[in-house]
């Protein structure tokens, strides 16, 4: 059996894993970089979807990809529950693995399997590598595929969301979704709740992408009774961010301008070209009203005209987003 020891070549190795996941080489810069430390025939990359509960391959090499029930079924195997609660690569064959083995990796003529869960350095767990060889790995290769996995991690964290990072202000607080309404989590943003919870900015954001817009900004009350400012930026949602998606994004505030609730709903019809009689038909308000309120929102705003007060809603988001 073969040995691995380690060297400043090897150790290279290492940093190049965690470069090429980092930089954007993805899973198979990656594993090029791993293969000069541990011998392997063929990989494969399963992620675990958090928004499905459910696992799925998303990247292979050396045979095709094990479709979505086979991934399934080795979630159901105490050796993935071992793998799990120990957070150390499961060798196979073992007992309990054989018939996984012989129907998933035996036909392609490997001898070895050895599946290492994949766990961010934060502890959130994201999904499987299998390794599959013709030959014993050696006896070192658990012991560094453990040590490599927290930046393999990476590769299946199927939370990530591609976004343009100067469209969002650090202070926000986001939810991504897909065109089916499957929220996510967007790393390195804390979690907004009110989002989360309300099943209308699901809807919202499903509209949002079946649009052509490429943003959106305006204010929002949300379910907490509070105004939010919000913005919404077409984004890249799962795996390389391959899913059409959005980011939507709050933070509480205050109405701008010592606006009220309804001097901002009378602005946002303005913004959409309607009259005076539309928006009072609009709102069940009579003219006169519309009026009136339209005088408080042009003293407040400092604006003389209809083509103004549109401009400077539409620049500062001081339109209700219709959610």
């Amino acid at each position: 059996m073969a040995e691995i020891t380690l060297d400043v070549r090897r150790l290279r190795a290492f940093a190049e894993v965690g470069y090429q996941v980092a930089a954007g080489g993805g899973a198979h810069g990656a594993m090029a970089a791993l293969r000069r430390v541990v011998p392997l025939d063929a990989y494969e990359f399963v992620a675990f979807d958090p928004a499905t509960g459910r696992h799925h391959s998303v990247v292979s090499d050396g045979h095709a990809r094990i479709d979505r029930d086979a991934a399934e079924e080795y979630a159901g195997l105490d050796a993935y529950r071992r793998a799990l609660a120990t957070r150390a690569p499961v060798a196979m064959p073992e007992p309990g693995s054989e018939r996984y083995f012989r129907r998933h990796l035996a036909p392609y003529g490997w001898r070895a399997g050895l599946t290492a869960p994949l766990f961010l350095s934060e502890g959130r767990y994201t999904g499987l590598l299998h390794l599959a060889s013709k030959d014993p790995f050696p006896r070192l290769t658990a012991a560094l595929l453990a040590a490599v996995s927290p930046m393999l991690a990476h590769v299946t964290d199927l939370s990530r969301c591609v976004i343009d990072p100067v469209g969002l202000p650090p202070d926000f607080r986001a939810v991504a979704y897909d065109r089916l309404g499957t929220r996510r989590r967007v790393p390195g943003r804390e979690t907004s709740v009110v989002l989360w919870d309300d099943p209308a900015m699901a809807a919202y954001a499903r509209a949002f992408i079946d649009s052509r817009e490429l943003s959106r900004h305006g204010l929002w009350l949300g379910g907490d009774g509070g105004w939010h400012e919000v913005r919404l930026l077409r984004a890249g949602v799962g795996f390389q961010g391959a899913l059409q998606g959005a980011v939507a994004a709050e933070r509480p505030c205050p109405l701008p301008y010592d606006l009220t609730g309804r001097e901002l709903d009378v602005l946002t019809r303005v913004a959409a070209g309607d009259s005076n009689p539309q928006i009072a038909a609009a709102l069940v308000l009579s003219v006169r009203t519309v009026t009136t309120h339209l005088e408080h929102i042009f003293a407040k705003l400092g604006c003389d005209s209809r083509t103004r007060l549109t401009t400077k809603a539409l620049a500062e988001g001081l339109c209700r987003l219709d959610v």
